[in-house]
C-alpha cells in the first residue's frame, strides 16, 4: 500500500469522526486545512503539513479522545513520527511543531486566544498553556518554527461547516511527489 493510499485510508476511516468537539470532522478539518494553504500559494511541503498536521491524534499511545479528557496526547509529535516514515523535515516538523505554535501565538499575540474555538482554548490549557518568555525564545529559534505558526494559523481555520467537501484526491499527486524514495 503506498503512502498516500495509507493516509487516504486514515482519512476516511478513523479522520471521519468528529473533530474533538468541532462542527466539522477530522478529515474535513484537515482537507481544509490543506485547501487554505494550497489557496495561500504555500510551498507543496507546507500544503502537506496543514493538510497532515492533526494525523497524530489517530497515530499515538494518547488519542484525541485523551486530549478532551485532560491528558496531553502530543499529538504534533506522534503525527511527525508516523510521517517521517514518508517525508523530510518540511512537512515532519510543522506538524510537530503546530501545538508549540499555538503556544507561541498566545504568549506573543493576546489577540489571537480570542479568536480560537472554545475547543481549542480548552486543549491549550491541556498543553501546557502559553509559552513562558524562555520557551518563546526557544520555539522562535527552532528550524521550521515560522512554517509552524503557518499551519498553526491554517489548522485554527480549517473548522468551517458551511464549506462544502474537499477531496483528499486533490492532494494526492502533491503527497505522491512529496514521498521520498524508500
Amino acid at each position: 500500500m503506498s503512502a498516500a493510499d495509507e493516509i487516504e485510508a486514515l482519512f476516511d476511516g478513523e479522520g471521519s469522526k468528529d473533530y474533538l468537539g468541532e462542527a466539522v470532522s477530522m478529515a474535513q478539518h484537515m482537507l481544509q486545512a490543506g485547501a487554505l494553504a494550497r489557496a495561500e500559494n504555500a510551498a507543496d511541503e507546507l500544503v502537506a503539513a496543514a493538510l497532515l498536521h492533526d494525523v497524530g491524534h489517530f497515530r499515538g499511545i494518547r488519542t484525541g479522545r485523551d486530549l478532551m479528557e485532560g491528558s496531553e496526547n502530543r499529538h504534533g509529535h506522534s503525527g511527525a513520527d508516523w510521517l517521517a516514515r514518508w517525508f523530510g523535515p518540511a512537512v515532519c516538523d510543522p506538524v510537530r511543531l503546530h501545538v508549540a505554535a499555538k503556544r507561541y501565538l498566545c504568549a506573543v499575540d493576546p489577540p489571537y486566544v480570542a479568536a480560537l474555538s472554545p475547543a481549542s482554548v480548552y486543549t491549550l490549557s491541556v498543553q501546557g498553556g502559553p509559552m513562558t518568555t524562555a520557551e518563546v525564545a526557544a520555539f522562535e529559534s527552532t528550524p521550521y518554527a515560522y512554517d509552524a505558526v503557518q499551519v498553526r494559523r491554517w489548522d485554527d481555520r480549517a473548522k468551517d461547516p458551511e464549506l462544502g467537501p474537499i477531496a483528499f484526491e486533490t492532494f494526492r499527486p502533491l503527497l505522491e511527489s512529496l514521498v521520498r524514495p524508500a
